[in-house]
């Protein structure tokens, strides 16, 4: 069952809902032209993982803008019965691109400073069962360094956890062919198996963003094999 969410508040359902005729022209407009005409190959690992129900955070790696359309195609609503909404940065929220990524369910976040009207909203969502996607990364990052994570995705599992929400996180590894994505490259996203918050406090906050930055990495080097480029390699 899908659960629609009900939101009160300033900053609630205006901020998440899908528009009934932006979001299906998106998805052709991506899913069907975009994505096929741009990439010769699209793999998707570890679908099994995506849970077809209930409250799941996907936490992804972020190399490209292309990740924004690659995360529907694989975990969306043809594959699983039901829409990405996007956690994205303050900045992508403005002029007429904010007016439009509003209209497909995405809302603005401070990636350093995570307010707590975006944390209660996501947290919200994350109760009526929906399937959120936070870049934990903050930004885009295409050099092969050790993963750094925000901590905002923590704190949004602890406080999720906290009201009694039956949350999954899935780590999500996302690799190209090219550093910079070019035409007809290859691509591939990796969704690795959902990862436990255990403890209390900071030090469970700290463990658990390590925890997921390992598992992202694992995904994400699933990933670039599948696209020939194996971490590491120019």
């Amino acid at each position: 069952m899908i659960h629609e969410a009900r939101l009160s508040g300033r900053d609630s359902s205006s901020d998440v809902t899908i528009n009934p005729v932006l979001g299906p022209l998106a998805m052709v407009l991506t899913q069907d032209l975009a994505l096929p005409l741009f990439f010769r190959e699209l793999t998707v690992l570890g679908a099994g993982h995506l849970p077809l129900e209930g409250p799941v955070l996907l936490a992804p790696t972020h190399r490209s803008r292309w990740d924004a359309l690659l995360l529907p195609h694989a975990a969306g609503r043809r594959r699983t019965g039901r829409d990405c909404r996007f956690m994205v940065s303050i900045d992508e929220m403005a002029g007429l691109q904010g007016w439009f990524l509003q209209r497909l369910g995405c809302f603005p976040v401070n990636p350093r400073r995570p307010g707590p009207s975006s944390l209660r909203l996501a947290v919200e969502l994350l109760q009526a069962h929906q399937q959120l996607v936070v870049f934990p990364e903050g930004r885009i990052q295409q050099v092969d360094e050790p993963l750094r994570l925000m901590p905002g995705l923590a704190r949004l599992t602890q406080l999720a956890l906290a009201q009694d929400v039956p949350l999954q996180v899935l780590p999500v590894g996302i690799g190209y062919g090219h550093s910079r994505p070019r035409p007809w490259d290859r691509a591939a996203i990796c969704f690795g198996p959902p990862q436990p918050f255990e403890g209390e406090g900071r030090r469970a906050l700290a463990s658990f963003t390590h925890q997921l930055a390992r598992a992202m990495q694992s995904a994400e080097e699933a990933a670039r094999r599948a696209v020939g480029r194996p971490l590491g390699a120019a």
